[in-house]
């Protein structure tokens, strides 16, 4: 007789996948970022249908979000005044061009990066501080700081470099960078060595230009006395502060003349508050 065998049943392994959840990291990025996105445009909704329509004819830049913004604040600050600045990034400059923003916003100032620590001069300085005179905008150079060279060397340069006259801005001290080999109070001692320096040569206070985080945590009460150039490109920042000088709000500006995308400025008053402002 056959020995029969009886089969277990079989035992069904339980998955180890884990079931995707809907809340996973990446979705909840994916979703943020949708989220922004159409925050953006329904904030800056007016702006938009603007250049969507009434400015179909105009060649734009990729980020028309951007351009919108800058069309909005510009709208909101009309009452103040509009510049521009510029370095060797932005290469040759058609200065007989360079007079508004889209035809609708006059630019009545340019800042003009001249130096750049103790040893390099802009190769675009002289070229854009002649044309910018040519042209009747009023002009001010600035020097960009670099924190690991010598203070009094790089004010050196920039005396050496520059020859302002009257009615050019103040000098401008550009400082962005912390330091890697010293500390932020060694820092602050080499500011105001080039500050001093700067001001005993021009018989003129310079202005400090710096990042909104920087000046609040390093510059604002320690250089108080001092008048400030902010930038800020916040996305919802829409005003200029009382405390700031100068609001640098975009890098992406589209000017007629200028071949790249170039900063903007709004000055905290009117182009005859500027004029006060400039070299007698």
């Amino acid at each position: 007789m056959a020995k029969t065998t009886t089969r277990k049943p079989a035992v069904r392994k339980k998955s180890t996948k884990k079931k995707k959840s809907f809340f996973s990291p990446k979705i909840v990025v994916i979703s943020i970022s949708i989220l922004g996105f159409f925050v953006g445009v329904y904030h800056y909704r007016n702006a938009i249908l603007y250049y969507f329509s009434f400015k179909s004819d105009k060649v734009l830049k990729a980020d028309k979000v951007a351009q919108a913004r800058i069309f909005q604040i510009l709208e909101a600050h009309k009452n103040l005044t509009f510049g521009l600045d510029v370095s060797q990034y932005q290469g040759d400059i058609n200065w007989s061009e360079v007079d508004s923003v889209e035809n609708n916003f006059p630019l009545h100032f340019v800042l003009i990066r001249a130096t750049a620590g103790d040893d390099k001069e802009d190769t675009q300085f002289d070229a854009n501080w002649k044309g910018a005179k040519k042209h009747n905008l009023i002009r001010g150079a600035y020097h960009y700081y670099r924190p690991n060279e010598n203070s009094i060397e790089q004010a050196n340069n920039f005396i050496k470099t520059v020859k302002l006259q009257k009615g050019d801005l103040p000098p401008v001290l550009d400082i962005e960078q912390l330091p890697k080999n010293q500390s932020i109070d060694s820092l602050k001692v080499g500011l105001k060595r080039w500050l001093k320096k700067v001001d005993a040569h021009y018989k003129v206070k310079p202005i400090i230009y710096t990042g909104e985080r920087y000046y609040e945590d390093f510059l604002k009460e320690e250089f108080e006395g001092y008048t400030f150039w902010v930038a800020n490109y916040n996305f919802f920042e829409e005003n200029i502060k009382d405390d700031w000088l100068f609001w640098q709000f975009t890098e992406k500006a589209v000017i007629k003349g200028i071949n790249h995308n170039v900063d903007l400025n709004i000055y905290n008053g009117t182009p005859k508050m500027l004029e006060y402002l400039t070299i007698n």
